[in-house]
């Protein structure tokens, strides 16, 4: 299994649930995945209302033969039943997996990606060398959608993870990088309804 602790830090009900992890993978194979962020991943720049950013899907691409469990039936598995237990849901089978980066200047505003009957968690795998405050792109959860609402800035460390409810209130945002390449491993799922007792 890839996956190591990728909520082993922080449990947080408001002002969305959220959990917070410190290794979502082993050392070897973050730096190496890392690697290929850098080198030759297939980006495409996206330009959308609130954002502009590089991403490509890990499931309509053909990945590296060492990168190919990312998307594999068992860690997808392993990963949408640690979701599940975490914020009492059931998800359906769906899960899709993309890649984001963002390069000097650019910024994601406030939003919090609720469309009813779509994506309703999501898993963020942070992969950035020796990153620090300087380089901006912290990732912001907001109390409302007021911008100067800030609840919680975090810093996108190499190799943590944040896992988060998709909801009216998940009003969210990562500020303007000065330096560097920030690289996002997105899980997205879907279809949930609240587990019973």
């Amino acid at each position: 299994m890839i996956f190591r602790d990728i909520q082993d830090k922080e449990q947080v009900e408001k002002p969305f649930r959220y959990f917070l992890g410190t290794k979502a993978f082993e050392q070897d194979f973050s730096e190496n995945l890392l690697g290929w962020f850098e080198g030759d991943a297939p980006w495409q720049l996206i330009e959308a209302e609130f954002y502009e950013q590089y991403e490509f899907s890990l499931l309509h691409e053909r990945l590296p033969e060492e990168f190919s469990n990312l998307t594999s039936a068992e860690s997808l598995s392993w990963l949408r039943d640690c979701v599940e237990k975490s914020f009492g849901v059931k998800l359906l089978e769906r899960v899709d997996v993309t890649v984001h980066k963002l390069v000097v200047g650019q910024t994601i505003r406030v939003h919090n990606d609720y469309i009813p009957g779509e994506e309703t968690h999501r898993v963020l795998i942070q992969l950035n060398r020796g990153w620090s405050d300087s380089n901006g792109g912290l990732l912001i959860f907001f109390n409302s959608t007021d911008p100067a609402d800030i609840n919680r800035a975090l810093r996108p460390e190499h190799n943590s993870c944040v896992g988060f409810e998709i909801s009216p209130n998940s009003n969210h945002a990562v500020s303007t990088i000065y330096s560097g390449q920030r690289f996002t491993l997105v899980y997205s799922f879907f279809g949930s309804t609240r587990a019973v007792a």
